[in-house]
């Protein structure tokens, strides 16, 4: 069984994240998908409209996920490809390059986001008052 795994906070669940999450389950038989935590949010100077457990609960409902862990920190990457497995690492193409160090691992792979949907645009029409 071929897995892949891929991270992300997927705030404001949107049709791009579930092209990502498509494409990267195409990759293999098996997707992991690794969801940032609240607490590791605010250390990255995120805030969330949802709560973790919230996202979590819309992740898994996605047939493309298999399964979905916590990201409590930029170095657990690593051991969660150990730990599970992992044959491929995917992201999207806005972090090409930065996870390079883990091809000794796995493969690494950066798809194509898809261009027209982003949470940060999603956030920045709605407005501050929303």
């Amino acid at each position: 069984m071929k897995k892949v795994i891929t991270y992300g906070t997927f705030d404001l669940l949107h049709y791009g994240h579930v092209n990502l999450l498509r494409r990267a389950k195409a990759r293999g038989d098996y997707l992991i998908v690794a969801i940032s935590d609240d607490e590791f949010n605010a250390i990255k100077g995120k805030k969330c409209y949802f709560s973790y457990e919230k996202r979590k609960h819309m992740v898994e409902a996605i047939r493309y996920v298999d399964l979905v862990i916590r990201e409590s920190g930029w170095d657990q990457k690593r051991h969660d490809i150990k730990s599970h497995e992992v044959d491929v690492f995917v992201m999207g193409d806005d972090w090409k390059g930065e996870f390079d160090f883990l091809s000794d691992l796995c493969e690494v792979v950066y798809l194509e986001r898809t261009p027209e949907i982003s949470t940060t645009s999603i956030k920045s029409e709605l407005g501050p008052s929303s």
